[in-house]
């Protein structure tokens, strides 16, 4: 790899920005995808390579070509310091989430309960949301089971791309919800978007499995895989 594009590589990656790496093996050339131009067959790898976090090998115009993709982190956020996000923060930093935990509640969000490793946030969720702009590599869970703490977070969340929006509560409080967040101007393709209730149907109870459920929700999601039902 040449100075020159070791150089952009690591500005893309410090900036946050995912990108693929493109080499030609029978020469060495390379792209970095999406910031060079490529052939429509090796870009379409790129993305492709890009969305699963895996690396391909494959042949174009009679050239093998190996894909790299570079991705930011995994993000989740999650509103609520509530015991929930105890269990859940450690499981998904595990799995090389990037964790930030929202809560307003200075007695909740502290470094006690959560450790050097999750990032807190003490402002208020919707002005929290915004500046942390989720993006298609970010899941969202609110936890707080208040409307005043979860509501904003949720009205900034289906705004943007994030890949996963989950809500803890029961059918009755989520239709409660979902009748709020449309008087907000949320339209029904937005709040379909919403994994509520929350989890994976795993029977959970303790706070640890009801985290365990989420997380493997998120997974699922991020896959494309279906595993099981939201939980009742």
């Amino acid at each position: 790899m040449k100075a020159e594009f070791l150089a952009r590589l690591r500005a893309a990656q410090a900036a946050g920005e995912p990108v693929a790496v493109l080499t030609r093996l029978d020469d060495g050339a390379q792209l970095l995808h999406p910031k060079d131009e490529a052939p429509p067959t090796l870009a379409e790898a790129a993305a492709a390579a890009l969305q699963a976090d895996k690396a391909a090998n494959l042949v174009v115009e009679g050239a093998a070509w190996f894909v790299h993709p570079h991705n930011p982190p995994l993000r989740l956020v999650i509103v609520g310091a509530v015991h929930v996000a105890q269990a859940l923060a450690p499981m998904a930093a595990g799995l090389g989430f990037a964790v930030t935990v929202v809560d307003p509640r200075g007695a909740f969000a502290t470094r006690e309960r959560f450790g050097a490793d999750v990032a807190l946030n003490g402002e208020w969720p919707d002005d929290a949301m915004r500046a942390l702009a989720p993006d298609a590599r970010t899941a969202v869970v609110t936890l707080t089971h208040d409307p005043k703490l979860d509501d904003p977070a949720l009205e900034v969340a289906l705004r943007g791309p994030a890949f996963y929006v989950g809500a803890l509560g029961s059918r009755r409080t989520h239709a409660k919800r979902l009748d709020r967040l449309r008087d907000a101007g949320l339209d029904d393709a937005a709040l379909a978007r919403i994994a509520a209730p929350v989890g994976l149907d795993i029977g959970a109870v303790t706070a640890p499995e009801i985290a365990l459920s989420v997380l493997a929700e998120i997974v699922a999601r991020r896959r494309g895989a279906a595993l099981g039902t939201p939980c009742a």
